[in-house]
């Protein structure tokens, strides 16, 4: 006979989970982490009543969704919220496995002698963990109108293609990605060592490059998450911590449990070769060989990787800035270059790094949302001309607007010439400018008629970071 488990039981664990309707105060341990800048971007989604949306809550494990919400309970109460009038509801809790949403939130009125939620927020934490949540979910927002649904998972693509289906006109999606190489310094107030503002030029010139660049190589080593910026355990052994905590459950765990994938061990092997190829361009008959998975399992396989927002692939254009009609050859790059570390071990900044180096820019661009789609990269061999581009944002109607060459070295400041595939498609695309990257020096030249500017690449990556985070908030604006 199957034991039920009592309604005490759920009423303590929920009381348990919820620690501010006693102290008015999240776990002390939560409050010292110092929020993320998405965290303004988020609070006024969930915080307003208006429209009545749900708002889900995506992103890949450990870049802090869990404490994000935490902060978002906090500074609710700080704003003049009843502590009980907010649930925080983990579906991942063993005593709630196998509970319906709804049944949650007559769990939460019971231990609150609420007979209605009208105006209370409901936080469903790691909302993946239960089967049709999208139908659940969509179900409360049009029965309990006056309630803030809030969902958050890691399965970021697979909840957005849900949330796209069956919570059309009633969900809204965030996206909380990797940390940008701006927030990992943010997160350690480091923005007025490196850097200062020249504000009548309205720009930011970098004080030392070489400490920079050592803290850029800290970033591609474990700054991603969170966590591990503050950790010396976690940064003495990011294998234990990223491998094992982060891509293993992904991988041995969120995967199949999503797409009902039996050889796991086939799912990993295809992993480790992506991310070790990570800048590289690659195509579907090498991955095969590698593997020795079909191609029709890695095109499937490689859709899941980036549904966990493991990897991402770019494609690529030929020298006339044209996309090809079939997909033969593209890059995958990690969602966070830190994994690559986690997997193949920890890079020095002498190291012949250019992969992960481009890696790290590319993540950046991840955070820019629907505008990735518009970052290819140019490969091409033509009549004897051979050359690749490795940044091209291609708009609609194929109009390349600009492009970037990701180096880490100086050689080419002084060697201009030596940028002959550069020089050659801008030529090709009507650009009369373009961007090279560098490891310690910037600048401007001009060649054939090309203004080219070079940029230290830990530089770019700072001010991407730091442009795309005003960008978002722009665009939140006008929502």
């Amino acid at each position: 006979m199957i034991r039920e488990i009592p309604q005490d039981t759920l009423h303590k664990k929920l009381r348990d989970l919820n620690p501010h309707w006693q102290t008015s105060s999240i776990d002390p341990e939560l409050r010292k982490y110092k929020q993320r800048r998405y965290f303004d971007l988020f609070y006024p989604l969930g915080s307003s009543t208006t429209p009545n949306r749900a708002v889900v809550l995506m992103g890949p494990r450990r870049v802090g969704k869990t404490v994000m919400l935490h902060h978002f309970i906090q500074k609710l109460i700080d704003s003049g919220k009843q502590p009980h009038d907010i649930v925080y509801l983990p579906l991942e809790t063993p005593l709630f496995q196998g509970l319906r949403l709804e049944e949650l939130v007559k769990l939460y009125k019971e231990v609150t002698d609420k007979d209605k939620t009208n105006g209370c927020i409901v936080i469903f934490d790691e909302i993946q963990y239960l089967n049709g949540w999208e139908v659940h979910l969509k179900h409360l927002v049009d029965t309990e109108k006056h309630t803030k649904f809030i969902a958050s998972g890691s399965a970021a693509a697979a909840l957005r293609m849900k949330s796209l289906e069956s919570g059309a006109g009633r969900f809204t999606d965030f996206m909380l990605p990797p940390l940008t190489f701006y927030e990992f310094l943010d997160l350690q107030n480091l923005h007025e060592r490196y850097f200062v503002s020249i504000k009548k030029h309205g720009r930011i010139e970098v004080k030392d490059i070489a400490s920079l660049n050592r803290e850029f190589i800290r970033y591609i080593n474990f700054g991603g998450f969170p966590e591990s910026v503050f950790s010396e355990a976690i940064q003495k052994n990011p294998e234990r911590f990223i491998r094992s905590d982060i891509i293993d459950k992904v991988l041995l765990r969120d995967l199949p449990s999503l797409y009902g994938i039996n050889d796991v061990q086939e799912l990993t092997r295809l992993f480790y070769v992506l991310a070790y190829q990570t800048g590289n361009e690659i195509t579907f008959e090498n991955l095969s060989v590698a593997s020795g998975l079909s191609k029709n399992t890695i095109k499937r396989y490689i859709e899941y990787l980036e549904a966990a927002f493991l990897i991402k692939t770019v494609k690529r254009v030929d020298n006339n800035g044209k996309t090809f009609n079939k997909i033969n050859f593209f890059k995958v790059y990690l969602t966070n270059p830190s994994m690559y570390a986690a997997l193949f071990g920890l890079v020095k900044i002498e190291d012949e790094i250019g992969s992960l180096v481009e890696t790290a820019i590319f993540c950046q661009w991840i955070h820019a949302g629907n505008f990735m789609n518009n970052i290819h990269y140019a490969r091409w061999k033509k009549g004897g001309s051979e050359g690749e581009v490795d940044i091209v944002d291609l708009e609609k109607g194929n109009e390349v607007r600009w492009c970037v060459e990701v180096k880490w070295s100086d050689r080419y400041f002084d060697n201009t010439k030596d940028l002959k595939s550069l020089i050659a498609f801008c030529a090709r695309v009507g650009l009369d400018h373009a961007k090279v990257t560098t490891k310690s020096v910037h600048g401007e030249h001009e060649v054939e008629g090309l203004r080219i500017e070079f940029q230290e690449a830990a530089v770019y990556c700072y001010i991407l970071g730091r442009n795309l985070i005003r960008r978002q908030a722009q665009i939140m604006e006008n929502i």
